[in-house]
């Protein structure tokens, strides 16, 4: 006791402001339920495991720690596992998300000599006292976070519920005999519930659904809310109720209300059609889900180094597949597991480790590939064999809460408990790997993937440009039109289109969905494409040139990403239900851009004047339209220059949210724009890149969206007619040397990784990763990792490809 009392200047009662880690070691996965528990320096409040607490007290010197045990409490009996209902983790009706019950202990700790003092105890100095009794009240800086569903988020009590008209037309529901008022549809039906007509649903891209006379009505009429029939039962909250206004499923608290004003008495209804988000849950569990998962097969599970699961933090699996297929690649292996031990990484951390990145990606690395959390968290059979169960977890498997806070840092979607697309979080990953290790190219691994594109453009005058830029991922179109099985894919349409007229649906093992070769889609990268509104110099005019694309590096590790989501006509986003024909090896050898060849001229360099003078002129339309309603000439100018000529609207936002600037009356120059003039994240014009969107048309969004690529893409569906071609101006200078520090080599390839996706967006659903290991096929699924028997090679939706020595 006169020794801790010696050592209380180094204790320090935490202020609401202080993060305080209680529940993880800031440098490995250990918790209070290891074996050793879990120690919290009383001074900086970060928490170590027990074979890491003394590096930090010998790099700064604190002694005195609490110590935090937690013991299983014993289970009376085993819960009968239920079958989910809903596609969800840790809520009712969805997988089982439930923890047993701990046990805490607490004790003070003295280092180095590891002196140990109950708590509570009143013996105990009273700023001691005060500073664990904070610690135990203080919300963790690294808490458990929920497990949210993989769906959809709550339904949101839509705005025109409350307010909504009901015309007193006479009109009386029926309990049953529902036909749509425009057509034959007796199903998929929809009850508007302004004026109670009945009407079909939305023609799904696949045609089955309705004939969209639900939303022809709306568009006509502006009637905002329906509810679907068939799904109106005594619990009024499961029905399907739709506002077409805010374009998505709502809550209608009045609902009761509103049915009653046409007779329907809701509660001697039965329910006889699936809601939409229920049959979105049936169509991946019957197919997507199963297959990529592969559900119902005896499932050899994978322990040991290399094979450790990553919690699923709550939509988190977009992040865990990345990772997997990340860290099975040499360089990261190389950069935060084999060259760097934890010791060294901690040494060089700042003060507080946490919130570094190199630290926490070392942590990562030591985790996912030592193998220390790789082990069985429930007992199988002495061959490791178990019946695949997704109820169950597996292995232990590691937490990576730290690491998910410290990369989305920087990003806000990433921040949160919403599902994400695991392109742009392979995007957003790699950026940062970069930043953090800027100026040491020989110790940035994410250089394995990097490469450079070269596009080639030439006008009819015959003269050419070049223009190159780097990436990290070739993204494909999907040619449908290229698939090989046509004559299974005609049959199946016949069979589809008579079973719909007799009223029936399509199973899941009948369907046929187009099987396309990989190589169709990589010839489509290469194509020549028509360039319109290219404006030539050499021809001093706009006219339409022919571009080719090719690599003039190849990385060490190829990632396609297959563009599987499309925009439909009328922007309707979908996902492309096909195959993709993927080969163990590929060779893109002949995608090598040569650049500049001999006989070729290239078109004279003026175009840096003309792209000066396009940028910085304001649209006098925009201009003059503003000046009338009372705004300054000069601030007009100004609006219309800083929202890239996007338009009045845009305009004027900037403008009012700008009228008070200092320099709002200094006079236009090309300094002062470029000092104000919104820059654009490479990285986020890649993404919308890879969304399919046009590389002008990114960045244009980009800028008028602050950079958010939500709402960069919003506003790309809201002005469809950006999406035609920008006139493009030539660069003839030489092209750009390449960085030394990216590799190339020969382009063969073998697959080495497969991430894909099940759900109908990229913000819903769940990942799964499948890595070639040891010779095997490996499935990564969160925490349970398995010998994959079947790898799903045509359905993936990132394919990753190492290159094979020459």
């Amino acid at each position: 006791m006169e020794l801790l009392r010696a050592h209380l200047s180094r204790v320090r009662i935490p202020e609401p402001t202080n993060r305080v880690y209680k529940n993880e070691c800031c440098i490995s996965f250990e918790t209070p339920r290891s074996e050793g528990g879990l120690f919290v320096d009383l001074s900086s409040f970060l928490a170590f495991g027990k074979e890491y607490v003394m590096w930090n007290y010998e790099k700064t010197g604190n002694p005195v720690y609490l110590h935090i045990q937690q013991r299983k409490k014993p289970v009376s009996e085993d819960r009968p596992l239920k079958k989910p209902t809903l596609l969800a983790i840790g809520v009712e009706g969805g997988f089982d998300g439930q923890e047993p019950e701990y046990e805490e202990t607490y004790n003070i700790i003295i280092l180095p000599d590891y002196i140990s003092l109950p708590f509570p105890s009143v013996e105990l100095p009273e700023k001691v006292r005060f500073a664990v009794d904070a610690i135990l009240l203080a919300e963790g800086a690294e808490r458990k976070q929920q497990l949210a569903a993989w769906t959809a988020e709550k339904k949101k009590t839509s705005a025109y519920a409350l307010d909504l008209p009901q015309i007193n037309n006479g009109v009386i529901i029926p309990p049953s005999g529902w036909k749509c008022c425009k057509c034959d549809k007796t199903d998929n039906l929809w009850l508007n519930l302004t004026d109670g007509m009945i009407l079909c649903g939305r023609s799904n891209w696949d045609g089955t659904g309705g004939n969209n006379h639900a939303i022809e009505h709306y568009l006509e009429k502006n009637y905002p809310l329906a509810v679907k029939l068939g799904t109106i039962t005594a619990d009024l909250e499961a029905a399907d109720v739709f506002s077409y206004p805010e374009d998505d499923s709502v809550e209608d608290p009045l609902l009761a209300q509103h049915l009653a004003f046409f007779g329907i008495d809701f509660s001697s209804l039965q329910k006889t059609e699936m809601t939409t988000a229920e049959r979105e849950l049936d169509q991946n569990t019957n197919f997507d889900w199963n297959r990529i998962q592969e559900s119902g097969k005896d499932m050899v599970l994978l322990f040991g180094p290399g094979y450790t699961g990553l919690d699923n933090l709550g939509n988190s699996c977009y992040m865990a597949s990345v990772m997997q297929v990340v860290f099975s690649t040499h360089s990261f292996i190389s950069r935060y597991y084999r060259e760097n031990s934890l010791k060294a990484a901690f040494d060089l951390a700042p003060a507080d480790p946490t919130l570094d990145l190199n630290t926490q990606l070392t942590k990562l690395g030591h985790g996912l590939l030592s193998g220390k959390y790789s082990v069985p968290a429930v007992e199988v059979d002495v061959k490791g064999n178990c019946s695949d169960d997704t109820l169950n977890v597996k292995q232990v498997g590691i937490s990576p809460r730290m690491f998910k806070s410290v990369i989305a840092a920087s990003h806000p979607e990433f921040s949160s408990m919403r599902q994400q697309d695991a392109l742009e979080f392979f995007l957003h990953f790699l950026d940062q790997v970069e930043q953090a290790n800027a100026g040491r190219s020989d110790y940035d691994p994410s250089r394995c993937f990097k490469f450079f594109i070269e596009e080639r453009l030439e006008c009819p005058s015959g003269k050419v440009a070049y223009n190159k830029r780097a990436d990290y991922i070739l993204s494909l179109n999907i040619p449908l039109h290229e698939a090989i099985n046509k004559e299974q894919l005609d049959a199946f349409n016949k069979l589809k289109n008579d079973k719909m007229l007799e009223g029936q649906e399509i199973g899941s093992e009948e369907i046929v969905r187009p099987r396309v070769p990989l190589e169709a889609c990589l010839a489509t990268f290469s194509a020549p494409e028509e360039v319109h509104g290219f404006y030539s110099t050499a021809l001093k005019g706009k006219t339409t040139a022919i571009k080719t694309a090719g690599l003039t590096t190849f990385p060490d590790y190829l990632v396609l990403h297959m563009r599987k989501f499309v925009m439909e006509e009328g922007w309707v986003p979908k996902k492309l239900d096909v195959y993709i024909d993927v080969p163990d090896v590929i060779d893109i050898t002949n995608m090598r851009s040569k650049g500049l060849q001999s006989g070729e001229e290239l078109l004279p360099d003026t175009a840096a004047e003309t792209s000066e003078t396009t940028i910085f002129t304001a649209n006098e339309d925009i201009v003059s339209k503003l000046v009338d309603m009372g705004f300054n000439s000069l601030h007009c100018k100004k609006a219309a220059i800083n929202t890239s000529n996007a338009g009045v609207e845009e305009a004027m936002t900037w403008l009012l949210s700008h009228i008070d600037d200092p320099d709002i009356n200094d006079p236009i120059s090309h300094e002062s724009l470029d000092a104000d003039f919104p820059s654009v994240d490479e990285s986020s014009v890649d993404t919308l890149i890879s969304f399919g969107f046009q590389e002008h048309v990114a960045r244009k969004a980009l800028k008028i969206s602050g950079g958010n690529i939500e709402k960069a893409t919003d506003w790309i569906f809201t002005h469809p007619e950006e999406m035609d071609p920008a006139p493009t101006e030539a660069t003839s200078s030489t092209p750009m040397a390449v960085d030394p520090g990216v590799p190339d080599g020969s382009g063969r390839y073998k697959l080495m990784a497969i991430v894909s996706h099940m759900g109908t967006s990229t913000h819903c659903g769940h990942y799964v990763a499948h890595v070639l290991k040891d010779g095997r096929w490996a499935i990564f699924n969160d925490r349970k990792v398995a010998v994959s028997l079947n790898p799903p090679k045509d359905m993936g939706y990132l394919y990753f490809f190492e290159r094979i020595s020459s």
